[in-house]
């Protein structure tokens, strides 16, 4: 209730009007791979993910396959609900295969300033991975964890013409804590953690129509190359002070009402990854696709 109030009390003394889907004057900011949009829009994703990751008991590694679908909806033109749902596979060689949906994650954001002049997007989220809506075979929290979050996105073409070949960069991120509602499960401390995570961006579509044509041809010229790092640092318990994280390397490819990507996922250390995985992203604008019905705020 606390940070729900907080945000009423936001929307009312700050309003402000936002573009569809990430837009920032001439600026275009993707939908990422691991790291979280800083807009809120009406859009919906199907993420897919695999990587081997190393078993925390010295056992043999596992592979983890996540079909991940996320679904965001406006209920008013700067304030939204975001849906996210994993269904994941787990294998383990001599063990076999175990799979079940992972909690049920339900975020309420609300972009809160948005400048064209500057190309920002600032918006501020509060999640809620709701406890015991995943399976336990794959070992879902039994625990809901709660996540405020600020989200941020900047492009560069402010600056001047000068240095025009750096003004296709663009940076996002978000930060914020992640409380668990449980202390300890079986006796075990269930840790605070702190996720900070990033985008540097270089847009091709923004250096051929915003700063010089230089011919790019199709399908280059509507092309974002997007370098991430998904951070995220424990802060109590056993792990205090560990850091796990990727760096994933990948591009995106922008049409008018969908988008495409993919990357790797390379591990910055064994407790994050045992080997590069990859991700592959369909992304649908239906703000686009359906202008006057489900895409348009449900207040306006």
């Amino acid at each position: 209730m606390f940070y729900i109030s907080m945000f009423l009390m936001i929307i009312m003394d700050h309003p402000s009007i936002t573009s569809a889907h990430g837009v920032a004057g001439e600026r275009f900011f993707p939908t990422t791979f691991a790291v979280d949009d800083p807009f809120i829009s009406d859009e919906l994703s199907v993420l897919y993910n695999y990587i081997k990751m190393n078993d925390e008991t010295g056992g043999p590694r596992i592979k983890s396959s996540t079909l991940d679908v996320g679904y965001s909806k406006r209920i008013l033109p700067n304030l939204g609900i975001e849906l996210d749902e994993q269904y994941q596979w787990l294998h383990t060689d001599g063990d076999g295969t175990v799979s079940g949906f992972n909690n049920l994650s339900v975020n309420l954001k609300y972009q809160f300033y948005t400048s064209a002049e500057y190309e920002t997007i600032l918006s501020f989220g509060v999640s809620d991975a709701i406890s015991n809506t995943g399976s336990q075979s794959i070992g879902s929290d039994r625990f809901s964890t709660i996540s405020p979050a600020f989200y941020f996105g900047k492009g560069f073409g402010d600056l001047p013409e000068t240095v025009n070949y750096l003004r296709p960069f663009a940076l996002t991120g978000v930060v914020g804590p992640n409380f668990p509602t449980s202390s300890t499960t079986d006796r075990v401390r269930n840790p605070t953690t702190l996720t900070w995570a990033f985008t540097v961006q270089y847009s091709l579509m923004y250096l051929q129509s915003a700063v010089k044509d230089i011919g790019l041809g199709a399908p280059f010229n509507r092309m974002v190359i997007i370098v991430e790092f998904p951070m995220e640092t424990c802060m109590s318990g056993d792990c205090k002070h560990q850091t796990t994280g990727t760096v994933n390397p990948g591009i995106a490819w922008i049409g008018k009402y969908v988008e495409l990507g993919i990357a790797a996922e390379i591990p910055m250390n064994p407790r994050s990854g045992a080997d590069t995985g990859v991700y592959a992203l369909f992304h649908l604008f239906i703000d686009d696709l359906f202008p006057k019905s489900i895409g348009k705020s449900i207040f306006p």
